[in-house]
């Protein structure tokens, strides 16, 4: 089976546009064990945070600074998304932390307009050399609050970050000037999905208004040389252990329940 792998034309998009999209970065029998197990898993409801939009709407996410052996790590570690990862930085990276956001139906709220180094700038890294890849665990559209960018937008570098509602967004006044002059997109996506993306593109959601959930992991990473200068929230560089895409079917059946 062929996994994915980053051409010099996806490293080109990435510095150009901030993003790179891979439509089946996981085939639908991985993405079944994903969603399967994120479902499944009792300690989400232990780690998860909700934070209000500017609507009042609620989101949440459950968020982990540590590889355990569960399948979220797993797919931290696969050579198609951290190997993919280091070339698109062009430097190794190391795993930051990842999460996975919680946007249920009739109920998952907003995130607003933010870049995510708008919060790791704050962690001690001197330089915006990180990426996050999003991983659909379920059917992304518009109407369940799929993912918006701002192509070009990580161009701008650091825009300052400020409080809307419980949420830390970009400075609205800021961002309401960029959209004068960028096109937004949306990024629908199907399960499975992958979008590689730079950590100082402008990204947000909407609510979630459907009777549909839109979950996703995200993978997050830093790279080598920016590893912080002091002790932050999240960790310092250490060496990741990549695992070769096919262990990830190997690994899921594992870890299901009634194995």
């Amino acid at each position: 089976m062929c996994y994915y792998r980053a051409t010099a034309g996806d490293v080109q998009h990435f510095q150009q546009e901030g993003y790179v999209l891979v439509p089946g970065l996981f085939n639908p029998e991985e993405s079944a064990y994903l969603a399967s197990y994120a479902r499944s898993d009792a300690r989400l409801a232990a780690r998860a945070t909700t934070r209000r939009d500017a609507q009042g709407g609620a989101t949440t996410l459950a968020l982990s600074n540590e590889l355990e052996e569960d399948l979220y790590s797993a797919v931290t570690r696969l050579r198609r998304v951290a190997q993919n990862m280091s070339s698109l930085l062009g430097e190794e990276v190391y795993h930051y932390h990842h999460k996975l956001m919680l946007k249920d139906p009739l109920v998952g709220g907003a995130w607003e307009w933010h870049q995510d180094y708008g919060y790791w700038y704050d962690f001690a890294c001197l330089w915006p050399n990180m990426a996050s890849c999003f991983i659909a665990i379920d059917r992304a559209t518009r109407e369940n609050g799929c993912l918006q960018i701002i192509p070009r937008s990580h161009h701008l570098g650091r825009i300052n970050h400020m409080k809307v509602g419980d949420q830390t967004g970009a400075d609205p006044e800021r961002v309401a000037a960029v959209l004068e002059r960028l096109p937004v997109e949306y990024v629908e996506m199907a399960p499975g999905d992958g979008l590689f993306f730079h950590s100082n593109l402008l990204h947000r959601s909407d609510q979630n208004r459907s009777p549909h959930p839109r979950w996703s992991l995200i993978c997050c990473y830093n790279t080598r040389s920016n590893s912080p200068y002091k002790p932050s929230r999240h960790p310092a560089y250490s060496p990741l252990e990549l695992l070769d895409d096919a262990e990830l079917l190997r690994i899921a059946r594992q870890l299901q329940p009634d194995a």
